[in-house]
């Protein structure tokens, strides 16, 4: 009885180990199908980050260019006034030929007819100027220059137009020697008559040449 028994319960175990033995190896089979999936799966997580921080890094240097690209349309639509630092009301023109800014006050800013003395009104005028050279240009050298139109002179004391427009040069200097500027980074000029703006042919055009240039020397 009890080998019968025992003959059973062999063939039972047996029995259930054929059964379930094809169950195991289909579990098997698709946990290594599950792992190889969790690989990929992995593999392609890891080329989206990179993708991601490469896209990331490449929005950034665009935007970099893009700003920059910006500021340089910026810096070509400003002014003369504006790219120099004088600001708008100044008449200011850039040589970079000569490598040069020159800020043109006209004398019926500065002076009255015939004279060598600053107005007062124009100690402002000038005073911005000297700030602007100060923060911008400083240890640039500088000429005053001084010009006039052609009438020759007839009721004031100076000889000529030479020696007026120098005298007015000189006076300028002054003014800005006395408020900072070094005396060794900056000259007098008297050009008279020779260099004018326009032909002296009306009063008008007379007007324009009769000037103080501050010429700024960028190197």
């Amino acid at each position: 009885m009890q080998i019968a028994r025992k003959k059973q319960i062999i063939f039972s175990i047996c029995l259930v180990s054929i059964i379930l033995l094809p169950g195991c190896t289909n579990w098997k089979k698709k946990y290594m199908l599950l792992e190889s999936e969790n690989k990929n799966l992995k593999g392609l997580l890891d080329v989206a980050e990179t993708q991601k921080g490469q896209l990331a890094e490449r929005v950034s240097q665009d935007q970099a260019t893009i700003e920059e690209l910006q500021r340089q349309i910026d810096e070509l639509n400003k002014t003369p006034e504006d790219a120099t630092g004088f600001g708008p009301g100044y008449d200011v023109a850039v040589d970079a030929d000569a490598g040069t800014i020159t800020v043109t006050l006209p004398n019926a800013i500065l002076f009255d007819s015939g004279k060598a003395e600053l107005k007062k009104a124009t100690i402002t005028e000038l005073d911005h100027i000297l700030s602007v050279i100060k923060q911008n240009y400083a240890g640039r050298l500088l000429d005053v220059v001084g010009h006039t139109d052609t009438d020759p002179i007839k009721k004031s004391k100076w000889k000529d137009n030479w020696e007026l427009s120098a005298q007015r040069a000189l006076t300028v200097t002054r003014y800005l020697v006395e408020r900072g500027i070094p005396d060794k980074e900056i000259r007098a000029v008297g050009s008279g008559e020779s260099k004018p703006v326009v032909p002296n042919t009306s009063a008008a055009n007379k007007a324009k040449n009769r000037r103080v240039e501050i010429v700024v020397h960028m190197r």
